[in-house]
């Protein structure tokens, strides 16, 4: 795989915050976005068609999303992920949808703001605020099943070719979630609760996408770091956050039980960085994989100038490791700025 994510959050890749409403200038942006990336030979990209409880797709489980018309709930006057779709695969371009499970809001915690079909705002129950924000409640079987429902709905009614989740999950340490934990705990401690509440939410998106279409692929694109050695023997020579701990994702849980095709994690780090070195990162992820039938793509953040001014050298490095089976580049406005020189790094790595 050579991937770009594309991030409509904030209108920050695609559609401009002018497009708003525009579906001609819309279509337009996202074209000239293509045939970008396809000059440079990436065959793969990971469009965010729901940045927030939203749909960038005709859904009746979700409302609109108001980076399309500046209004959640308005019909933007044609199907994004229908023309998404369309032309990518005209340009033999593979397309996965990037979902966020749980985020409602980026700021802002009043629900009565929300369409008036948004699930949060129809089941204020099912949701918790934090840091300004707002997120469904991962602990809860209703907010499971909302999700299961919403994946189902896209894989049965597009030609998608892969369902994307990125390293959104719980918020954070401080939440309450002490009703849920309550009620569904069943005696376990509070982090193993929100890490299995989060692995049941992902076996049941993988089942119901396997049910529906065998070929779709399943990923999630985890923060870098599982665990540091210094929390577990097992974990990675590193200095930095723990998804395992901060984010109650249990990557590893993942690939052993099988219940995702592929992992991206964002190794979001230079070569010279000392606390998490980008090539320590790489080899320790390669080894993970190994035997495993899950694939592995590497997460690399060339908004970074310290990681975009040598991409080049950082993809010649993911080709040394066996179980490396290509890259994402985060995101598709920093090659269409070609920041710090990463079209003709990318040119001469892909070719």
């Amino acid at each position: 795989m050579k991937g770009v994510w594309i991030t409509t959050v904030y209108n920050q890749d695609w559609p401009s915050s002018s497009s708003k409403g525009n579906v001609e200038i819309q279509k337009s942006e996202f074209i000239n976005i293509l045939e970008d990336v396809m000059s440079l030979g990436i065959d793969t990209i990971v469009v965010q068609i729901r940045p927030k409880s939203d749909a960038l797709y005709k859904s009746s489980i979700n409302p609109w999303s108001d980076i399309l018309t500046g209004v959640q709930g308005k019909d933007p006057g044609y199907d994004p992920l229908e023309f998404i779709l369309e032309e990518s695969h005209k340009r033999n371009i593979k397309v996965h949808g990037w979902l966020n499970p749980y985020r409602i809001t980026t700021s802002g915690t009043n629900l009565s703001v929300l369409s008036a079909n948004n699930f949060a705002r129809n089941n204020p129950q099912t949701v918790i605020k934090y840091n300004n924000a707002i997120f469904y409640n991962p602990g809860l079987p209703e907010v499971r099943e909302y999700i299961v429902n919403t994946v189902a709905e896209i894989v049965r009614n597009y030609n998608i070719d892969g369902i994307h989740f990125d390293d959104y999950f719980y918020p954070g340490e401080n939440i309450d979630d002490n009703d849920a934990y309550r009620r569904y705990g069943n005696g376990v401690s509070l982090g193993d609760f929100r890490r299995r509440s989060v692995d049941e939410m992902v076996k049941a998106c993988y089942e119901v996408i396997k049910s529906i279409n065998g070929n779709i692929k399943f990923g999630i694109s985890p923060r870098g770091i599982w665990k540091n050695k210094s929390s577990d023997l097992i974990g990675s020579e590193s200095n930095s956050l723990e998804s395992y701990y901060d984010l109650y994702m249990d990557t590893l849980t993942w690939i052993d039980e099988h219940i995702v095709d592929y992992i991206a994690p964002q190794i979001y780090w230079s070569t010279d960085n000392n606390d998490s070195n980008y090539e320590v990162m790489v080899s320790w992820w390669n080894d993970v994989v190994k035997d495993s039938g899950v694939r592995l793509y590497i997460g690399q953040n060339i908004n970074d100038l310290d990681i975009a001014s040598e991409i080049y050298k950082q993809i010649e490095i993911n080709r040394e490791y066996e179980n490396v089976s290509g890259n994402i580049l985060f995101s598709a406005s920093d090659i269409m700025n070609d920041n710090d020189n990463v079209v003709m790094q990318l040119k001469e790595a892909y070719r």
